[in-house]
């Protein structure tokens, strides 16, 4: 692949019509062929849309810093050694490499030439005709990333694997710990945020504990662990209804987690966390409170909203450039309601179908797509095995039927016939047996 695109215009066409790629002028010294799609992220908005343009006579082009897709709503079962890593990723070769017209590149976006249409990487530039940025989102500490060293957060396959690291190993120092109030620091496991990632993830530690390891140790009882979920609002899961977030509360204390809500953390450190002016002793806190979007603003040049978003038109591109596509958790795109729309795998995938269809309706010189909307299906939280909450369609749900709705929205959105068998696999043994398959403690640092 050249780094240099073929010589292809995207110009405005009139309303109500699609941009068209014309063919510019022959330019010396650059290869002629078809317009170049750059997309930029493999997640679930550039992955969709790079798929939906496989058979597309364009020049693709797939950039990713890791080598894999990753289904991050299952990435707290990896930190509670429910699944392996591979359940829930996929290579992007695997999934992309055998396409004639597709190229992925492994590589660190550090720039964007918008007026050269170049994408910078430490070592090269790649040019582009059409842009979609995807490039997702990270935790974020508001402003005291020195709190990373003492609660990670969960976004990624390294997140979630170091997470289960410090989870099994409290358990095995408790076992040889010679003083009380040690063992008791390295048995109590604290999760900050209310969302559905904290909720999750601080059952499925209280379900390890009282149920999984419960007749692994001798010296300690792993029943007697404590897990505090620990929140600054008045009431968990916000974007469920109260009477779904009263039950989600229930649902935690019947596992014994301690839900601490109208709580602020105001310090970290090896110890443990302050609440207010309280320390809470902990060998284990994991940070599940907030997110921020990539740099991507910052390459674009462009003011992004307090979340780091890319504002986007109802188009999904940015103001001014037709040609760049912004999707996923980068980008800001008001809903019916005028509030941006909910950072969620099903908005990611409609977006990358939508860029997908608007990039062909310009190729073949078709009218454009409709702006982008999104109906907002419903809300789905699990809490510990068989516990679950659904809001679907003005239905309110719980309990058993609803853990096994999520089991199954969730194995439709993986990809990969494996992933799906193996996960499908991995819950039923899990639900059957109540043991997990994956607690393997992998990394070479056991500090």
């Amino acid at each position: 692949m050249s780094d240099h695109a073929a010589p292809v215009h995207v110009e405005s066409a009139p309303e109500g019509c699609a941009r068209v790629l014309r063919p510019a002028p022959a330019v010396p010294g650059r290869p002629a062929g078809p317009p170049r799609v750059v997309v930029l992220g493999a997640g679930f908005a550039g992955l969709t849309a790079a798929r939906a343009l496989g058979g597309a006579p364009v020049e693709l082009v797939v950039v990713d810093p890791r080598d894999h897709h990753l289904f991050q709503p299952l990435l707290y079962q990896v930190a509670t050694a429910a699944l392996s890593p591979a359940d829930i990723a996929m290579p992007i070769r695997a999934i992309l490499g055998r396409r004639r017209n597709t190229e992925v590149v492994l590589g660190e976006v550090i720039g964007i030439d918008k007026v050269r249409r170049r994408v910078r990487l430490p070592e090269r530039e790649i040019a582009y005709d059409v842009l979609v940025v995807a490039t997702g989102a990270h935790h974020a500490y508001f402003g005291r990333d020195e709190w990373a060293e003492h609660a990670p957060g969960l976004k990624r396959l390294e997140d979630a694997i170091d997470i289960r690291r410090r989870v099994l190993l409290a358990f095995e120092r408790a076992e040889t710990a010679t003083g009380e109030e040690e063992r008791r620091r390295l048995l109590t496991f604290v999760v900050v945020g209310d969302g559905p990632t904290g909720v999750e993830m601080a059952g499925a530690i209280a379900e390890l504990a009282k149920v999984a390891l419960a007749r692994d140790f001798h010296r300690i009882d792993p029943r007697g662990a404590r897990v505090l979920l620990v929140e600054g609002g008045l009431r968990l899961l916000a974007a469920f209804a109260p009477e779904s977030s009263a039950r989600a509360k229930a649902a935690l204390e019947a596992l014994g987690v301690e839900v601490r809500l109208g709580e602020m953390v105001t310090a970290f450190d090896s110890a443990g966390v302050a609440l207010g002016g309280v320390q809470v002793s902990s060998g284990t806190v994991v940070w599940a409170a907030g997110v921020a979007a990539s740099p991507a603003a910052r390459w674009l040049g462009v003011e992004p909203d307090l979340l780091g978003r890319v504002p986007v038109g109802p188009d999904l591109t940015l103001r001014g450039y037709p040609e760049i596509f912004v999707l996923g958790n980068t980008s800001a795109v008001a809903g019916p309601d005028g509030r941006a729309l909910p950072s969620l795998a099903p908005v990611a995938k409609r977006q990358g179908e939508h860029a997908a269809r608007a990039i062909r309706a310009a190729l073949e010189s078709r009218r454009a797509p409709k702006p982008f909307r999104y109906r907002h299906a419903g809300n789905l939280a699990t809490i510990g095995r068989g516990r679950a909450l659904a809001e679907i369609a003005g239905l309110r749900l719980y309990g058993r039927f609803a853990w096994f709705l999520w089991g199954a929205v969730h194995i439709a959105f993986l990809i990969g016939f494996r992933n799906r068998a193996a996960l499908l696999l991995d819950w039923l043994w899990a639900y059957a047996t109540s043991r997990r398959n994956a607690r393997l403690i992998t990394s070479e640092r056991m500090g």
